[in-house]
């Protein structure tokens, strides 16, 4: 399933994992997250509920990733990589930005909206 994120004039693509996480997620859709900077590397914003986890976890991430961080309801774009492992309880990847675009996140000041729909 493929997605369009939007943050003010930055539009990027991505393409959404087949697991029961990222299936949970995309049942929110469309939805607008305000997301802050989190250590230079990770825009994240805090759902309004829990999704349903399946999967290993993950205690790492590229550049690029979309991924549930249950404790805090939060989900993560991953824009840079700071060599810093994802703390337990880890992670689900729900699925990656497209053509690497994710950097553009970078260039946003302080906290964004940020809309997230299906676009197939």
């Amino acid at each position: 399933m493929s997605i369009r994120l939007t943050a003010g004039e930055t539009v990027l693509t991505a393409t959404l994992d087949d697991n029961a996480t990222a299936r949970d997620f995309a049942s929110l859709l469309p939805l607008t997250l305000r997301m802050d900077d989190l250590f230079k590397r990770e825009r994240y914003g805090r759902l309004s509920r829990s999704l349903a986890v399946g999967g290993e976890p993950r205690f790492s991430y590229e550049i690029g990733d979309i991924a549930y961080w249950s404790p805090g309801l939060d989900i993560a774009v991953f824009y840079a990589h700071d060599g810093e492992s994802i703390p337990d309880p880890g992670m689900v990847i729900l699925g990656k930005i497209d053509h690497l675009g994710a950097d553009a996140l970078k260039k946003c000041d302080g906290a964004v909206d940020v809309a997230i729909e299906v676009i197939d």
